[in-house]
């Protein structure tokens, strides 16, 4: 993408930051964020920071493209708050994208989420039937129904990208976030330190953990290609958690056991195992993840070494 001017939402948090950074060398790129999540210190001195919430009614909406990824992003935050996620991440959708279609963008790229799969174990494709368990998982699908709405109604090109397990280390964007940062990033800090990682259940659970920067570059194909409708962005390969500790203590030259502990979440809606089936994505864009997992733990703990 070059020479556009852009809006990305929650821009200043993990995913968003790293965008707006990529995108910056060669477009013009405004953030908006409300700093629940993220941090104007993760953006590049290029970014045009606004901090604002997607609620508000003055967006700075007169752009080309919209990357929409603000939202509450966690089981917790929607049971603790089932009203302010749902005001967030389905009404600040509405609201964003309106007021971009009033200004005359017809190109929005938004989060969705992997999670709508439940537990799968096999390659899952977007054609395959989801379901709801958490009001987060409720939040993403209206996403999914309102995208819908707006490329019918409005002919607007809304490519919805179904994320699976996005990971960076504390190098990257994660470090403010705490208890919020992707996991691999909280483990690796854990044995960098000589701490124990904190496992739920037996550590079996599985992910297909796919690096920030082909999540990154997923995104900018979907709006080089104002694609429209709903697309996976995953590797088609999954680790354990406790292969993912093993991993770290092998490139960190550790022995740290985890501390495995109940899981808080209830088993009924627990997504277990995560597993992309990317194939409509790479026939739509060519897109193809270029970092495997051994090179992202290794980019992790980088900055340890």
């Amino acid at each position: 993408m070059q020479d556009k001017r852009v809006l990305v939402t929650g821009g200043a948090g993990f995913i968003g930051s790293n965008l707006a950074n990529s995108l910056a060398s060669d477009n013009e790129v405004i953030v908006v964020d409300d700093c629940y999540l993220g941090t104007p210190e993760n953006l590049d001195d290029a970014v045009e920071f606004h901090d604002k919430s997607v609620l508000a009614d003055d967006l700075p909406t007169d752009v080309d493209v919209v990357f929409h990824l603000a939202a509450l992003s966690s089981y917790a935050m929607h049971e603790d708050e089932p009203r302010r996620g749902a005001r967030v991440n389905v009404e600040g959708f509405v609201n964003v994208v309106d007021q971009a279609r009033e200004d005359g963008c017809n190109t929005v790229v938004y989060a969705s989420t992997s999670s709508i799969y439940g537990s799968q174990t096999t390659p899952s494709p977007e054609s395959m039937d989801v379901t709801v368990n958490t009001g987060y998982e409720a939040s993403k699908m209206a996403r999914e129904s309102y995208g819908e709405y707006f490329s019918n109604h409005y002919d607007m090109s809304m490519a919805g990208l179904r994320f699976f397990s996005v990971y960076q280390g504390y190098g990257g964007a994660e470090a403010h976030k705490g208890e919020y940062a992707n996991v691999i990033a909280q483990f690796a800090d854990d044995i960098a330190n000589g701490e124990a990682p904190v496992l739920y259940g037996d550590g079996e659970q599985t992910r297909d953990f796919t690096h920030v920067e082909d999540i990154v570059a997923g995104l900018e194909l979907a709006a080089d290609h104002e694609l429209d409708d709903v697309y996976n962005l995953g590797t088609g390969n999954r680790y354990s958690f406790n292969t993912v500790v093993e991993m770290l203590n092998d490139e960190l030259g550790t022995s740290i056991n985890p501390e495995y502990v109940e899981n808080p979440i209830p088993e009924d809606v627990y997504v277990h195992d995560t597993c992309a089936d990317a194939a409509k994505m790479r026939e739509a864009t060519g897109w193809v993840p270029e970092i495997d997992f051994e090179e992202g733990i290794e980019r992790v703990c980088a900055v340890y070494q």
